[in-house]
This record gives C-alpha cells, sequence and structure tokens, in this order.
C-alpha cells in the first residue's frame, strides 16, 4: 500500500492538538500515549510516532562490540540513508519533473 500519495485531511484542536484519522492510526501503530517526534521540514511538518516497534528496533543500538564502529558514525549513516529514503519517497509522490 502506498501510502505517500494517499491525502488525509486532519484538524486542530484550540489546545493545538491533531485528530488523526484512525486508518492511520492503526497502520501506524498509534495507541492511546503514544508518543511522536515532530520536525521542521521544507515541505511542512513531519510527525513520527515512537511505537512500541520502533523501540524495539532500536533496542541495542548504543551497545557497540568491539572493532565496530563508534555511534555517532553509525548514526550518521544511518540519518543519510533516512534522508535518501525521504527524498526517494518524495520524488515517487510527487513524479517528475
Amino acid at each position: 500500500m502506498n501510502t505517500a500519495t494517499q491525502a488525509e485531511t486532519v484538524w486542530f484542536t484550540t489546545k493545538g492538538q491533531v485528530v488523526i484519522p484512525l486508518r492511520l492510526r492503526k497502520l501506524y501503530g498509534i495507541e492511546d500515549g503514544t508518543r511522536a517526534i515532530l520536525s521542521a521540514t521544507d515541505e511542512g511538518i513531519l510527525l513520527k510516532p515512537v511505537t512500541r516497534h520502533a523501540i524495539n528496533r532500536l533496542r541495542g543500538i548504543l551497545k557497540r562490540k568491539p572493532g565496530e564502529k563508534p555511534f555517532a558514525e553509525d548514526w550518521a549513516e544511518h540519518k543519510r540513508r533516512e534522508k535518501e529514503l525521504e527524498e526517494a519517497k518524495h520524488v515517487r509522490s510527487t513524479g517528475p519533473r
């Protein structure tokens, strides 16, 4: 399922809270009390839920075995790959220019 091209409408409460559609909450495992990371991007606000799945995926990331790259180096590489994936996803969703 390609969610990048499916636009959803959300609304903000007077407190600035955002109501996320049930379909997306189920898709991304967002439950009551789920936290999220907000990032300002050129396109707008990026909301990344921090779910149990995401936490389990990152478990042990700080542990280093002898001979492995330092965490800072690994993290920089991870962020580079993540940025490349986001840019490729954006290109796919907006089509060729």
